[in-house]
């Protein structure tokens, strides 16, 4: 949420509480007092879009914790199936019961892993804050889309990785797998073994942004501190959709593509393109006094923008989603060596499988150390809607470039979009895309407010044009999109691949 954020337009203002009337004249406001009144209202409305944005969180804090119990309610599911067969059937697989037995087990190892990942989260927002309801009929009672569970539509800011990061001394090996482990067994073990961690040191979260000044992190706003981690108590827990639970395996799939050597083929298809790009378009970055500074919007698990830092850049990465900000912050920021955890991300699906073997595959993640890779000091994450802050004039004009991977077609509108790229770049800056055209919001049913613009590839390089962008290269890509490499059915994207330089300043309305 940026701090720039507001209250939605005045309504007109409320009729004066009746006072003592003198001469017949109508009670009429000092400016002051209506300057007071509409501070106020703000006020009103910003706690209203607090309290959202924590039940917001407190949901997807939820989803995390109700992934063992939906797993293993698919796996009682597949277990049923198979008590239905005939002996006669039963006896062509007897290794289904082991075969359960060892997705159990990876479950658990998974939830392991999804538990240290929560304990190291530090929530920038008082997770206690409840909605009282609505008593000013001027606040909006309904929930704001952004708060809605799309994987992105909530906002926060995850900690920024700098070279003198620290680490916490709870995160372990996964060796064993523990089966049939609820998190609220693991809390008890995690008590028994280890004593009460100092978060005094630790890195912390706020509600904008965090830059790296020399290897210190400055904030704009202080976090709320959480260190006792009572946010992870069973009474804040909720039961959930399972498409919220969804969401949760969708990142463990998407672990593997920016975080395990599995996934390098498709970071070789879709980041390697723009990384040599890169390379190629700033190629004296070196020698330069201060290197050039390069955005990447939705930078999910925040690889590609580790890797533009690698090469030399003050690069940030922005983010909406919680799912992926809770999860991006403990691999840059806690993870002590490469492969230091195992997860097992395609266990939740019996389809489409060559072996069990392939389904049961164990991943070691990272597969680089992040603290050790080389980043450019000034590396940084930065949460919170795109167009909602860097709409800022602090940002206009200050971009050298601008990265977009499978981003554009996350946008309500599109056209804002390109219009915030264009905005934010200097000129002669330049805007690298690759991704396709699958709108996010296009079978969006039910909701009468709902925006979705979708365009062509056509229309959005004639917008691009309107906006002063010139293409200077364009081709396609074929690739995946945490894709299963060994699944008998992958879905493949022939993406736009471009590079635009913005020209000159546009005047905008």
């Amino acid at each position: 949420m940026s701090e720039t954020e507001t209250a939605s337009a005045p309504a007109p203002a409320p009729a004066p509480a009746p006072g003592i009337v003198k001469d017949m004249a109508p009670e009429t406001q000092t400016p002051r007092e209506v300057d007071d009144e509409e501070e106020e209202k703000i006020s009103r409305q910003k706690k209203l879009e607090e309290a959202l944005e924590a039940q917001s969180l407190r949901r997807i804090i939820s989803a995390y914790l109700n992934y063992p119990e939906a797993s293993e309610e698919d796996l009682k599911r597949w277990e049923r199936s198979y008590r239905k067969l005939s002996p006669a059937h039963k006896a062509l697989v007897p290794h289904f019961p082991m075969k359960f037995q060892g997705l159990r087990e990876r479950i658990s190892a998974n939830s392991l892993f999804i538990y240290h990942m929560l304990q190291a989260f530090e929530p920038p927002i008082d997770l206690s804050q409840e909605l009282d309801g609505c008593e000013d009929s001027n606040l909006e009672c309904a929930p704001h889309e952004k708060y809605t569970l799309d994987e992105r539509h909530d906002s926060s800011c995850q900690p920024a990785l700098t070279n003198s990061c620290t680490y916490q001394e709870e995160s372990k090996h996964i060796r064993e797998p523990i089966a049939g482990v609820s998190i609220e067994e693991l809390q008890r073990k995690e008590a028994h073994n280890h004593s009460p961690k100092d978060h005094s040191a630790d890195t912390k979260i706020n509600n904008k942004t965090c830059e790296c000044d020399g290897g210190q992190l400055n904030h704009d706003h202080s976090s709320v501190s959480f260190s006792s981690h009572n946010w992870l108590d069973s009474s804040i827990q909720t039961h959930v959709p399972l498409v919220d639970v969804d969401k949760v395996r969708c990142i463990i799939r998407n672990i593997v593509r920016d975080w395990a050597a599995e996934g390098q083929r498709e970071r070789d298809q879709c980041y390697k393109p723009i990384l040599e790009e890169l390379d190629s378009l700033f190629p004296n970055r070196q020698k330069e006094s201060s290197p050039p500074a390069c955005l990447v919007p939705g930078a999910g698990l925040g690889r590609l923008a580790l890797e533009i830092s690698c090469l030399g850049f003050i690069c940030q990465g922005n983010e909406f989603s919680y799912y992926m900000m809770i999860c991006s912050s403990f691999i840059l920021n806690h993870t002590e060596d490469a492969g230091e955890w195992t997860i097992y991300p395609w266990i939740h699906s019996n389809c489409n499988s060559l072996s069990d073997s392939d389904q049961l595959r164990p991943i070691a993640i990272p597969d680089i150390h992040p603290a050790s890779a080389g980043i450019t000091e000034g590396f940084s994450m930065c949460g919170g809607d795109f167009v909602e802050v860097y709409n800022e004039s602090s940002h206009a004009g200050m971009w050298d470039a601008v990265v977009t991977c499978f981003f554009i077609d996350t946008a309500h509108n599109i056209i804002e979009y390109i219009e915030t790229i264009s905005k934010i770049l200097k000129d002669g800056g330049v805007w690298i895309n690759l991704g396709p055209l699958l709108y996010h919001f296009a079978d969006t049913y039910g909701h009468e407010n709902e925006m979705s613009i979708e365009l062509s590839l056509e229309d959005v390089k004639r917008v691009a044009s309107h906006y002063g962008f010139v293409i200077e290269k364009e081709s396609t890509i074929e690739t995946t999109y945490t894709t299963n490499p060994r699944a008998m059915m992958q879905n493949r994207y022939y993406t736009a691949f471009w590079t635009m330089r913005k020209t000159c300043a546009i005047a905008t309305t």
